[in-house]
């Protein structure tokens, strides 16, 4: 009896489902996207309707081959990747692939889940669908719209500033915001103002603070000490009387389930988790945690929603929880409902554990750490976001301070007594700033009746200073970003790993921070391209994206009118864009080798003084940094908060000693060996990436090493996994594998199977794919020598050898 065929995306989401759909069912994983625009050409017929040509991703030929095979035999292929616009695309380019042969009965259809439980999944199966093409069009729209955006701006940058740099559609916003805010910060002038404090003696204790409000019923600004002096001199010798006392009830309500934005923000908040990091681990609890005799179980429900709804089934759950654990008084007569925005994707739901029943500390013994801490916010979240309101008695008392100068002075206080802690016995909100609700808390009133007079104990002028607007952290980037309806939850890790990646900005005490790079390019993009990457317009082209998907516009159409645009903005930026390169900004500094001025230059490690006496005189110095300027000297890294966070991780870095002296340590070691010395810059952190690990299915990472970057396994020490960057040659020994270029222990480089030790064939001069025209040799060797570029025969009995094109560069 033939099998059904169902294709999900990792093999761990495969395991989970594979065991609630029994023996009639085959699942393997895709591994991610099969088939992407080529890397090394735009790939995009502009003429042709924007034409896109698709090439199956290197190293996933063998991979679609073995799914065809097991396609060949199954009476139906069901398509099961993530219900979002990446999962359908991912969907529409297998059925490409595994397009059945005409005549045959094998029907290709798509099932979608939001949570990997038994009962969604055989709903899900029980309501199979075609493939969505609105849904494979949004994604192709984007997809294209970034795709022409690198590879019509990025050259400009590479011509103008230095090679390698990039410009992003979504990206370059993002950098802009923090840009923008750099100099916001650099802008703001500092402004002078007093407050006046006193403290007065009621028949009852504690002392009642108090903090001057109104002069003659009028809100009083208090510029400077000497206005200060003159208010404390009217008060000298005055009456205080109460004038009101107001109790009223106030209500906290509860906050809703996480959507992907608010749990990159509260877990970057409370967990110190990059937004990267929480997505990689909350894929890891939607697709299956191993749970003992339960097997592989999804915790959490799909984790890329702009959706806060919550199924009736869930509602259920959580409210019989709620009911049984915390009793009648915390849950409210009918379930909370929460107000989606416009835009979401209402076919969702938010982000909440599969079942409420599996409380924490019940799966706390099957969990990694972080997964533990992540899991126990989102269990948290959830319940209190269905229990009752947090009640306070909010009190403000007023009184009256008649002044020597003739105006009357009110002061105030204000306190909050907690009366019923409702949802907050589980979950309370972070803040990014402290608010008056924190002040209230703190603040403990003395019993006090209207018309009773108070004994003066004491008065406190206090000078106070403007403060500028704060630095982005990674939440409250993302809570701006998703504000202005720039990008989409499934884009923010994304957007805030590749700035960083790209050297673009900095992030000191966890705080965003332009480089001189960052800056550089973001004014040149704004300059030459300022409505493309313009806040409005990017948050529009969202919305044009999400009309795509809803079937509301034509994708070509939406790509007619940004290429229209874009095209105008290039021929304009290739006329007129400055060119970095070649700037020369003069200067009052002399060379100290000659004594000619000196100017301000770009090179690659951003602005320099060169000597004008060049190429005579080659003298250059540092540009020294003012305070506050790009890179990190403006950065008062001994601020609260501004504490060092492990690059790789998250956990706090503490300080150690050792036989080099002292250095920053991850304090999860041994779990994480991160170190760095004082002084040193940032190590590059590691970058998470899409791709599985093909041994033990964790993700692989983009590392750095001492002989540069590679990538490898992210369960490493326990998986030793490398991925080798193969040259495209077949290993002439085994046949079965491709050849990667490796290094030596002194860092010469050779080339090896990508298979050893199975297989041992390793050169030294580089494999050409290409037999000896007279010897007949499996391949030839790339050989630079003084005498030119050669393909050469590496066998020793033949002579065969032919000049190749000079090397470039």
């Amino acid at each position: 009896m033939s099998k059904s065929l169902v294709i999900v995306e990792s093999p761990a989401k495969a395991k989970t489902i594979g065991k609630y759909l029994g023996k009639n069912f085959t699942v393997k994983a895709s591994l991610g996207h099969v088939k992407d625009l080529p890397k090394n050409d735009i790939a995009v017929d502009v003429d042709r309707g924007f034409r896109p040509t698709y090439v199956v991703i290197e190293g996933k030929k063998k991979l679609i081959d073995e799914l065809k095979k097991a396609a060949k035999d199954a009476d139906a292929i069901y398509l099961a990747a993530d219900p979002d616009r990446e999962g359908e695309a991912i969907c529409a380019h297998l059925q490409e692939e595994l397009q059945p042969k005409r005549g045959s009965a094998t029907k290709i259809l798509r099932v979608t889940f939001n949570e990997i439980t038994q009962s969604a999944v055989k709903r899900a199966f029980e309501h199979p669908r075609p493939v969505d093409a609105h849904l494979v069009d949004a994604q192709q729209a984007r997809r294209i719209l970034d795709r022409l955006v690198g590879y019509k701006i990025s050259p400009l940058l590479w011509d103008k500033v230095r090679r390698g740099l990039s410009a992003g559609r979504v990206q370059t916003v993002a950098l802009r915001l923090i840009v923008d805010r750099e100099n916001e910060i650099r802008r703001f002038k500092r402004e002078e103002y007093w407050s006046i404090d006193v403290h007065l003696n009621a028949k009852k204790a504690p002392v009642l603070k108090t903090e001057l409000a109104k002069r003659n019923e009028k809100n009083i600004e208090i510029p400077d000490q000497a206005s200060a002096d003159a208010i404390v001199a009217a008060l000298d010798g005055s009456t205080y009387t109460v004038r009101s006392v107001v109790t009223k009830e106030k209500r906290r309500h509860a906050v809703p389930p996480f959507i992907t934005s608010t749990l990159q923000q509260e877990a970057a908040r409370k967990l110190k988790f990059s937004v990267k990091r929480s997505m990689i681990i909350a894929q890891r609890l939607y697709e299956g945690v191993e749970l003992g005799k339960e097997g592989s179980v999804g915790l959490i429900t799909y984790m890329r929603t702009d959706s806060t709804r919550v199924s009736e089934d869930a509602l259920a759950d959580v409210r019989a929880l709620i009911k049984d654990r915390y009793g009648d008084q915390y849950l409210p007569a009918s379930p909370n409902y929460y107000k989606t925005k416009k835009a979401a994707q209402d076919a969702h739901e938010a982000i909440r554990p599969t079942s409420a029943m599996r409380a924490p500390e019940l799966v706390a013994k099957y969990l990694g750490e972080d997964e533990l801490k992540l899991y126990r916010l989102i269990w948290m979240r959830f319940v209190a976001s269905q229990m009752t309101s947090a009640v306070f008695d909010q009190t403000t008392i007023e009184v009256d301070a008649p002044g020597s100068d003739g105006s009357n002075y009110l002061l105030r206080a204000t306190g909050s007594v907690p009366k019923f802690d409702g949802f907050l016995a589980v979950y309370e909100e972070g803040k990014d700033q402290k608010d008056s609700d924190d002040d209230e808390l703190k603040n403990r009133l003395p019993q006090v009746e209207q018309g009773e007079k108070l004994k003066f104990k004491s008065v406190q002028p206090e000078q106070h200073f403007t403060e500028p607007p704060p630095r982005f952290t990674e939440a409250t980037l993302v809570k701006e970003l998703e504000s202005d309806g720039v990008g989409r939850p499934s884009t923010y890790a994304a957007i805030l790993s590749t700035i960083q990646e790209r050297e673009y900005v900095t992030k000191p005490g966890g705080k965003f921070l332009p480089t001189e790079l960052g800056e550089i390019v973001t004014e040149l993009l704004v300059e030459s391209f300022d409505d493309i990457f313009d806040v409005r317009y990017t948050a529009r082209m969202e919305e044009e994206l999400d009309e795509i998907e809803e079937g509301k516009l034509d994708w070509i159409e939406a790509l007619t009118e940004f290429y229209e645009r874009l095209s105008k903005d290039i021929a304009e930026a290739e006329r007129s864009m400055r060119d970095i390169k070649r700037m020369e900004e003069p200067t009052d500094e002399k060379c100290q080798k000659c004594g000619k001025p000196m100017v301000i230059k770009w090179g690659k490690h951003g602005k320099f003084l060169a000597c004008t006496g060049y190429p005579e005189c080659t003298g250059t110095r540092e540009l020294p940094k003012a305070p506050g300027e790009g890179g990190e000297a403006g950065v008062e890294l001994s601020e609260e908060g501004a504490d060092e966070y492990c690059v790789n991780c998250g956990r706090p870095m503490v300080l150690k000693k050792g036989r080099f002296g002292t250095f920053f340590a991850c304090s999860g070691y041994p779990d994480c060996k991160t170190t760095r010395q004082l002084g040193q810059a940032e190590k590059k952190p590691d970058v998470i990436l899409d791709e599985k690990c093909p041994q033990c299915d964790h993700n692989l990472v983009t590392k750095q090493g001492r002989f540069g970057e590679f990538t490898a396994c992210s369960n490493y020490p326990t998986c030793r996994y490398i991925k080798h960057q193969t040259i495209g040659v077949t290993c002439p020994k085994c046949g079965l594998a491709e050849l990667s270029a490796r290094r030596s222990k002194r860092g010469k480089t050779f080339y090896g199977c990508t298979r050893y030790p199975e297989c041992d064939f390793v050169a030294w001069a580089k494999p050409i794919n290409e037999k000896c025209p007279e010897c007949g040799h499996d391949y030839l060797v790339d050989k630079v020598l003084k005498s030119g570029h050669f393909a050469e025969c590496p066998n020793k009995g033949c002579k065969y050898k032919r000049e190749l094109e000079p090397v470039a560069g």
